[in-house]
């Protein structure tokens, strides 16, 4: 049977996901995340830099200075890609010493640990990540329209720690060979490991309650991995799901 894997103050057993308490660091990366507090990041920075979604600093001590970055840290080519792909993605990076402390919209996070595997995530739902991990777009298919932005999402890959947010928090369930997964997408977050995706069109969660009409579509995961879902559903493009 599948079962939801538990969000502890420790690292789970799932690859990648690492939650922490009030205080605790994270793995060891340049920048120490860690989570002040459900809803909010705090980094620790000794001169090093972290990207973080431009607006969420919500206090810090010590000396930093902020910088907009261009194309979601990619640069003129990443602005130019995202602008074509419609994935939009605003970072800011954060260098310095002392203590910077983020957050958006109360929304729950969730740390994410990378040993260079590849993270999908929505791209509204990033907070933030380590300034050495890369960030990039890719084609999903119709999962990326589940924010409206067209067929692509948004990618980090690296070695190091990545801040992701949900509304509500976030379950994190176990896809295996055994066990695929279908996830309305309204309510897709991120995902990571070894996935393939499907898309099957029917009947959705919120026909069954008699809600919703059109056409509408579920996104299928099989192989092996982990899914971040949140417990609500964003709008989206594709029908009523």
């Amino acid at each position: 049977m599948r079962g939801a894997i538990g969000v502890s103050s420790g690292c789970d057993s799932a690859p990648g996901i690492c939650r922490r308490g009030k205080g605790a660091a994270t793995v060891a990366s340049v920048a120490m995340f860690r989570l002040q507090s459900s809803k909010v990041l705090a980094v620790d920075l000794t001169g090093d830099a972290v990207k973080a979604k431009n607006g969420s600093m919500v206090a810090y001590d010590g000396e930093m200075a902020f910088k907009k970055l261009t194309g979601g840290g990619e640069g003129l080519r990443g602005m130019v890609t995202r602008r074509l792909t419609g994935e939009q993605m605003t970072l800011m990076e954060v260098k310095g010493h002392g203590t910077c402390f983020f957050a958006d919209r109360a929304s729950e996070i969730n740390l994410v640990g990378l040993q260079g595997d590849k993270l999908y995530v929505e791209s509204s739902n990033l907070l933030a990540t380590d300034g050495g991990l890369r960030t990039g777009t890719t084609f999903t298919g119709l999962r990326g329209a589940s924010q409206g932005n067209g067929l692509f999402t948004t990618t980090i890959e690296g070695h190091g720690q990545a801040a992701i947010m949900s509304d509500g928090p976030a379950v994190l369930l176990r896809v295996s060979p055994q066990y695929p997964l279908t996830v309305d997408p309204g309510a897709y977050v991120a995902h990571q490991g070894n996935l393939r995706q499907s898309f099957q069109s029917g009947v959705t969660f919120r026909t069954l309650m008699g809600e919703g009409g059109g056409e509408a579509f579920q996104i299928r995961f099989e192989g092996d991995g982990v899914v971040y879902v949140q417990p609500s559903e964003r709008n989206t493009i594709a029908g009523d799901v």
